[in-house]
């Protein structure tokens, strides 16, 4: 929206013209998500206190779980709402990038917000039920790589991209589609699980989504793309906006969300950052990069299945509570210990997810 009115303004003062550099409208990007986020969150945590919007905890999971009962949850529309602003004024809004990962997390932060709605509002602890919201994330899922699908302009965007291999692309044809849809749906669930406690999901989305925003900023420049062997989508820089305001957005986020926590995301916020997440991965051509970066994601999920698959074959459990964070509480680590290890171990695979780049 601004980028219009500095290009004309840019025609009879050149200093607008610096508003033309994607570093720039990043920096901004993030800076305005994150002033946005901190001037209107203690305004949002009011509001829902007074609206009596609060966390309802398991009984079965650790005590110590007990006093966050009431707390306001549905947070994510808070974070959301800073990044479209952010994306919307410093994007390029004739980007078709921008409006499908725009419209992505738009459309599954509203399956969120429902399941969040029945559960705090109508009283109903099942929420939306699983096959209702599988189903909506499956259409929003599918209508995004249909998109991506059918507008794509080089084989080199409908092919899986293998890290550390110079030249191995594997054209996946119609099987794009496939790919994309259990990305994004999958992604969505992952960082949806991952939320279970004060700041660990959000931390993790913030560094992954940074790191997918510097992978979108060289696969859109076709002379670093060249350089380090990536492939090149036009169009696909224009995306670090995006990500620099999801990194600002969940920072300003965070400043709530910290242990011990004032406000929770809710599934509107769990599963709209983990479909934009998803949907980026696979613009830029990396999601098996995003697998490595957001390996916290996987390492949640995978003890979910596990858990599942375990006591329904034997009746046996494998942990002591799935997803695997409330294991680690049960067997006696403090929640800020479980918090920040797993950040820790975020930082050390996205640096990973970094040195693919060069390792080929």
């Amino acid at each position: 929206m601004l980028l219009f009115l500095t290009a004309y303004l840019s025609k009879y003062f050149t200093f607008f013209s610096v508003f033309n550099y994607l570093s720039l409208r990043a920096i901004l990007g993030v800076l305005t998500a994150l002033f946005i986020s901190l001037l209107i969150g203690k305004r949002v945590i009011r509001l829902l206190q007074t609206l009596q919007i609060g966390q309802a905890v398991r009984s079965d999971g650790p005590q110590t779980h007990l006093s966050k009962e009431g707390t306001p949850t549905m947070g994510g529309a808070l974070i959301i709402f800073s990044i479209c602003i952010s994306t919307l004024l410093w994007g390029d809004l004739t980007n078709q990038y921008i409006w499908v990962v725009v419209l992505t997390t738009l459309a599954f932060g509203l399956v969120g917000w429902v399941d969040d709605y029945r559960k705090v509002v109508e009283k109903n602890p099942r929420g939306l039920p699983a096959k209702w919201k599988y189903l909506w994330q499956s259409v929003f899922g599918l209508a995004a790589a249909l998109y991506l699908y059918m507008t794509a302009s080089t084989p080199a965007e409908t092919s899986l991209i293998v890290p550390l291999f110079k030249d191995v692309a594997i054209p996946l044809g119609v099987f794009f589609v496939v790919l994309t849809y259990f990305v994004i749906v999958g992604t969505s669930n992952a960082v949806n699980l991952t939320d279970g406690l004060d700041g660990l999901a959000i931390l993790p989305t913030v560094l992954v989504g940074g790191a997918l925003g510097v992978f979108a900023y060289l696969t859109g420049n076709i002379r670093f793309a060249d350089y380090l062997l990536i492939p090149y989508v036009e169009g696909a820089g224009e995306l670090i906006v995006f990500c620099a305001a999801l990194v600002g957005a969940g920072l300003g986020f965070l400043w709530f969300n910290t242990y011990p926590a004032q406000i929770f995301m809710g599934d509107v916020g769990a599963l709209a950052l983990g479909a934009a997440l998803g949907v980026i991965a696979v613009i830029v051509r990396q999601e098996l990069v995003l697998f490595i970066m957001g390996g916290v994601f996987v390492m949640e999920t995978v003890s979910v299945i596990l858990q599942v698959a375990s006591y329904r074959l034997t009746k046996r459990r494998i942990f002591r509570m799935a997803p695997i964070h409330h294991h680690f509480e049960l067997k006696g680590w403090a929640e800020p210990k479980v918090i920040v290890r797993f950040w820790i171990i975020t930082v050390c695979l996205v640096l990973v997810g970094f040195a693919t780049l060069k390792v080929r």
